[in-house]
């Protein structure tokens, strides 16, 4: 049975996750998914990829702490030791989720029940999340097993609710419901019913969006908090007039001025 299940809904790509019982994301789910997200992201008629669970009440539960565990003994054999100087070296999973960020595509999560570890380290690296109200937990609970969260938790979630509040989340180990993910920044939104319906109006409506200006948005404000104000404003300026002199740019602008486009949504 695939891990990663893919359904095409016009130009909006739904991917699933499904390994039961527990929902865990492990090495053999992350190497399909990396050939899904390759394929999908070269996929010129896929606009926007939507991410989801497949099992009931779980997004992803979290990685799978048997291997992590597996690692570690193998490491300990070998008698490797880490430190600051020697950077560790990205893994695939690592490398899913920087491709996912930069992707010129919009990247939404329907998380439709429990995202902790490495499962909301995948949400925080969409560009959009929607959660379904229930009795679901999100987070980066790693210290209560002696770890950190090794895939950008620490890093992502500061970016998200701030360093004081990451700072909290983290040295305790507490995990959220949705409602209060929503109110810390953690998600975009709490949602009642099945969290896919509200996550497709919104991937429709970014799938009928123009794709270059999708893109260049993507690109200039997942870069900001990391380039000189000088150099992004730059690089706006660049990409607001390579849009201006687009064929779809000209169109679009000469409909509202003719009085058949509104600019308001």
């Amino acid at each position: 049975m695939s891990l990663i299940e893919i359904e095409r809904r016009n130009a909006v790509a739904v991917i699933r996750f499904n390994n039961p019982p527990k929902g865990y994301m492990n090495a053999a789910m992350v190497g399909e998914l990396d050939a899904a997200v390759d394929g999908l992201l070269a996929d010129e008629s896929v606009r926007v990829l939507v991410f989801t669970g497949a099992l009931k009440g779980v997004f992803i539960e979290h990685y799978d702490v048997s291997e992590l565990l597996a690692m570690s003994a193998k490491l300990r054999a070998k008698g490797a030791t880490f430190s600051l100087d020697r950077p560790s070296p990205e893994s695939a999973f690592h490398r899913i989720l920087t491709r996912l960020e930069s992707a010129p595509k919009p990247v939404i999560a329907a998380i439709n029940g429990t995202a902790m570890g490495g499962g909301f380290e995948f949400c925080m690296a969409c560009d959009i999340r929607l959660a379904e109200r229930g009795p679901y937990w999100l987070g980066q609970p790693e210290i209560n097993i002696g770890i950190l969260a090794g895939a950008g938790g620490t890093q992502r979630l500061v970016r998200l609710v701030g360093e004081a509040r990451a700072l909290e989340l983290s040295l305790t180990g507490r995990t959220v419901s949705p409602d209060e993910a929503a109110r810390l920044g953690m998600v975009h939104a709490a949602v009642d019913g099945p969290v896919l319906e509200h996550t497709m109006t919104m991937a429709e409506r970014l799938a009928a969006q123009p794709p270059r200006a999708v893109a260049h948005i993507k690109r200039l404000i997942r870069s900001a908090t990391e380039t000189p104000l000088s150099q992004g404003l730059a690089n706006e300026r660049t990409l607001f007039m390579d849009l201006a002199v687009s064929d779809e740019g000209h169109r679009l602008m000469g409909e509202f001025v003719a009085g058949t486009r509104t600019i308001r949504d």
